[in-house]
């Protein structure tokens, strides 16, 4: 009796799996690819590379998650070879006798960041104030505006003077920061953090300071000098930051200096940035 029921009663255990089981295996794919699809790769996107020494720069965006992470300049460890000397052709003369020498980087397409382009600056004999940053560095301006408006802050506009002394409004300026006097061409008015290491009689290497032109933020700035990008550094700090922004964006928390042993590359960053309305 027992070898007949078993050859013609099915188990009933087995007609359940035989349905249950493609259901559950439903269930389990469908949680892999929503684990998959909420967690992409970053992934970077880059710039069309400038020359720059005997290598180039570029700038790059940085995407977790399909938002912007972080923002910066990637500079070829060639880079450092070959930069002008104070002095050579094709620099910019500043008002203290020293020379400039500038780079323009564009954003990849759809940057999804309120910063438009970079304008890179190399000082081989730093800037004024002397004894503060005299000392051979790179300005990086993340301009929030385009590259027709930044050409256009120049001495021989008449309202020069004006523009470089119109303030933003108190809750557009991050926390701290003051206005150093006048406008410098083709960047604008400069503000510093008084708290800045540089300011108290400590050695300039990195600094971060913010600009402003007719009564409008245009631009965060890491400055960075020649020499702490060379010991491949791993740096990150925070960085102040205004009540409000003018225009919705993702914006920078922090700056980051750092050697990227992948792409061997030196880099300057905005990063943390985080969306606001």
């Amino acid at each position: 009796m027992a070898t007949k029921h078993s050859q013609t009663t099915p188990h009933p255990r087995p007609a359940l799996a035989r349905v249950l089981l493609p259901v559950l295996a439903g269930v389990a794919l469908a949680a892999c690819g929503e684990s998959t699809a909420s967690e992409p790769a970053s992934i970077t996107a880059y710039g069309t590379p400038v020359a720059m020494g005997k290598g180039s720069a570029r700038a790059y965006i940085v995407r977790a998650k399909g938002a912007p992470a972080e923002i910066g300049v990637a500079l070829s460890e060639a880079a450092f070879s070959g930069l002008p000397a104070d002095g050579a052709a094709g620099g910019a003369q500043m008002p203290d006798g020293h020379h400039m020498y500038m780079y323009t980087l564009q954003m990849p397409d759809r940057s999804s960041t309120p910063y438009r382009f970079v304008g890179l600056d190399w000082s081989p004999a730093g800037h004024m104030p002397p004894g503060i940053y005299d000392r051979p560095h790179f300005d990086f301006h993340f301009n929030s505006i385009s590259e027709a408006e930044r050409n256009s802050i120049v001495p021989s506009d008449p309202g020069f003077d004006a523009k470089a002394e119109r303030r933003p409004a108190p809750e557009l300026v991050p926390a701290g920061y003051q206005k150093l006097p006048g406008g410098v061409p083709l960047m604008g008015a400069h503000w510093v953090d008084p708290a800045s290491p540089e300011l108290h009689g400590e050695l300039f290497t990195r600094t971060f300071l913010y600009g402003s032109w007719d009564g409008e933020m245009i631009f965060a700035e890491p400055m960075v000098t020649k020499a702490f990008l060379e010991t491949k550094p791993d740096f990150r700090a925070p960085i102040a930051t205004p009540a409000r922004y003018a225009a919705a964006g993702h914006y920078p928390t922090e700056y980051r200096v750092y050697w990227n042993e992948g792409t061997k590359e030196y880099r300057v960053a905005l990063s943390g940035l985080v969306e606001r309305k």
